[in-house]
């Protein structure tokens, strides 16, 4: 789970510093990737007992937190394409 937590982040990061919208937007779609591994994992460990209902349901709601953001960014990239033609 902290792999892909920190997958998440770092492909951000590193299509942000790739200094292409075109790039950028290749690691956002990978890191939304991630984050769905980690809500995969996250109903793994909650169905093994792992994490109790509230503790999966708090980090579920951050995932999704966290795909919204990514989901607006990507939405963001591609009007800017679209304006800068």
């Amino acid at each position: 789970m902290r792999r892909a937590a920190v997958s998440v982040a770092s492909n951000i990061a590193e299509g942000q510093g790739r200094g292409s919208d075109r790039s950028f937007a290749v690691f956002l779609n990978q890191a939304s990737g991630s984050l769905y591994e980690l809500e995969t994992q996250l109903e793994l460990a909650s169905n093994l007992g792992m994490l109790t209902g509230g503790e999966t349901e708090k980090l579920l709601s951050k995932a999704a937190e966290i795909g919204r953001m990514l989901h607006g960014l990507r939405k963001t990239l591609r009007r800017e394409a679209v304006t800068a033609h």
